[in-house]
């Protein structure tokens, strides 16, 4: 099952979900940071389960560690809860972010749902987004031909019976070998990039290149 790690913003606080059993999954300590501003949000969220036993047992029940990123790059299993669960664990953190962050809790949702009925929704958004980075027309329109380019690829891989993420890994780095003498994460290191994505951070031409 695909779970990818995507970061979204509330009140400029970065907050890690997966797509997973085909539903959101917000990081929970990433969640509680966010409306407590507590600089160990980890330590904050133990303090609530303790003292709420009925928070504690909900959170054992419902939340399933789901593997995301970490600030470092590596991949680690974290409390996550989907939308319902988040709702019953903001009413147990007093903030005065909690309305705010349930309606951008719903429209983040809400707006998922749409893209998978209307997958050209995504690529406007996606589009929007690159647009607020400052990025230029033509690379956008690089970028998103790119992303078309490497779907086609992945879809003929998984014709000929490809389909794990480690075979993927394995023929992306042939490719980019053979293409620029550095795997991916080869290439990730020279440009000295953390947890960006790669693809945003290379010329159009090598982009074009890259995502074959």
């Amino acid at each position: 099952m695909k779970k990818d790690t995507k970061i979204v913003l509330f009140d400029n606080k970065k907050i890690r979900r997966s797509w997973y059993q085909n539903q959101w999954y917000f990081s929970v300590v990433d969640i509680v940071g966010a409306l407590t501003d507590s600089i160990n949000a980890t330590d904050y969220l133990k303090k609530i389960r303790k003292r709420d036993n009925e928070l504690r047992t909900y959170i054992g029940t419902n939340c399933p560690h789901v593997e995301m990123l970490t600030e470092t790059g590596k991949k680690r299993k974290t409390l996550a809860g989907n939308t319902e669960n988040i709702f019953r664990i903001i009413q147990s953190i007093p903030s005065p972010k909690a309305e705010p962050f349930k309606r951008w809790l719903a429209k983040v949702g809400y707006e998922r749902v749409q893209e998978i009925e209307d997958p050209e929704l995504a690529q406007q958004r996606m589009k929007m987004l690159y647009e607020q980075k400052g990025y230029s027309k033509d690379w956008i329109d690089k970028r998103l031909r790119g992303i078309a380019i490497r779907q086609n690829l992945t879809d003929e891989w998984k014709e000929r019976r490809i389909e794990s993420k480690t075979e993927y890994s394995i023929l992306t780095a042939e490719i980019s070998k053979a293409t620029f003498g550095m795997t991916p994460n080869e290439y990730k290191k020279f440009k000295r990039l953390k947890r960006e994505n790669l693809r945003d951070h290379i010329d159009p031409v090598r982009y074009l290149i890259f995502a074959l």
